[in-house]
């Protein structure tokens, strides 16, 4: 009985695509269609970068990076570990991204902070180091001097130049005991942590650090700040064409403008056609871009097959750019507008044949 369920599995994980220790599937590339071809020239001469993890070389996810029109593909991380999360330091030298202790470990288990650390590795590839132990959902504050990061139920700062760590928000003690935090993002002017909450609270808000104060936002998750600072953007998952949709909401002192603001106000951007399962959404400094993921079936972040797509803000949705054409699972990107050094350009990496 034994051999008959191992052969099973085998046979199953075979026909899934998904290797046996549970990692993500490597996929294959893809070609893109004439007219999605068309489309990537059109972003030829926009200047920009994009980092985001990827599953198609080793399935256990690693860090890539890319012009804004999909050219350059290049890796900078390989390890034996899962890479995700990646955010660019606001000069577009450095990138922080998490990595997991154990080889595979899936995203659902973010919440357990002690499986996971976050690293910083040069935008060229250069440099790898741990930066915070036992860390999650690390994204850069303060220009860069600082990174804030999830601990399960906590929010802290760290600082890169003395590695001091800060508390910026007890959730068990503010909140309600076992709200865990994810994706917490520093506003603008560093007065308030928009966060998504799961664990005995699911709910995306925003914490004034100030005034020590909760303001809900709503449902969905991965809430993110404009760079203006006077709004948020979330994803909504109860609508939308594949499910889930991109939304927008003004804001002032750390909370809703309008909290009962009319659906049709709401939507941001929801992708036409089959790639319509979005998530991941990031906006670029400039307030000009936005960068993320669908998927045309499934939904699990981390093994489905989600691509990147790039949007110019208040254009029709139907001009969003896919980016990437592989089979392997595609997710959390992230954008850096003008800035970085041109010796940081893509081609200075990793080759990804290598």
């Amino acid at each position: 009985m034994t051999e008959r369920i191992a052969v099973l599995t085998v046979a199953v994980v075979g026909i899934l695509g998904f290797r046996a220790e549970g990692a993500a599937p490597k996929g294959k590339a893809l070609e893109p269609s004439p007219e999605e071809a068309e489309a990537l020239k059109s972003l030829a001469g926009v200047d920009a970068r994009i980092v985001w993890s990827t599953s198609r070389e080793s399935g256990l996810h690693d860090i890539f990076i890319m012009n804004a029109d999909g050219s350059g593909i290049r890796a900078l991380t390989r390890s034996e570990h899962t890479d995700w999360f990646a955010r660019f330091s606001p000069d577009g030298r450095k990138v922080i991204f998490v990595r997991s202790k154990q080889p595979w470990e899936p995203e659902m288990n973010s919440k357990l902070a002690e499986r996971w650390d976050i690293f910083i590795v040069g935008s060229d590839g250069e440099g790898e180091r741990k930066l915070v132990s036992d860390a999650c959902w690390g994204t850069w504050c303060d220009g860069g001097a600082k990174v804030l990061f999830a601990r399960g139920t906590k929010a802290y700062t760290y600082e890169v130049a003395t590695g001091a760590e800060a508390l910026v928000l007890d959730g068990d003690a503010a909140l309600k005991r076992g709200a865990m935090l994810q994706q917490p993002q520093m506003s603008p002017d560093g007065n308030y942590v928009a966060i998504t909450l799961r664990g005995s609270m699911r709910e995306t808000g925003i914490w004034d650090i100030r005034n020590k104060t909760w303001n809900t936002v709503g449902g969905g998750c991965q809430i993110n700040w404009f760079p203006s600072g006077d709004r948020i953007l979330r994803m909504n998952e109860s609508t939308g064409r594949g499910g889930t949709e991109v939304f927008a909401m003004a804001v002032k002192d750390g909370a809703l403008v309008a909290p009962k603001a009319p659906y049709e106000e709401l939507r941001f951007v929801d992708l036409p056609g089959s790639y319509s399962h979005e998530y991941f959404p990031v906006v670029s400094a400039d307030g000009k871009w936005l960068v993320w993921c669908a998927t045309a079936r499934g939904h699990e972040h981390d093994r489905y097959d989600y691509e990147v797509f790039l949007w110019r803000i208040g254009r029709p949705a139907e001009e969003a750019v896919r980016l990437t054409f592989h089979s392997g699972n595609d997710r959390w990107p992230d954008i850096c507008v003008p800035g970085e050094r041109k010796a940081d350009a893509p081609g200075a990496g990793k080759p990804a044949g290598e």
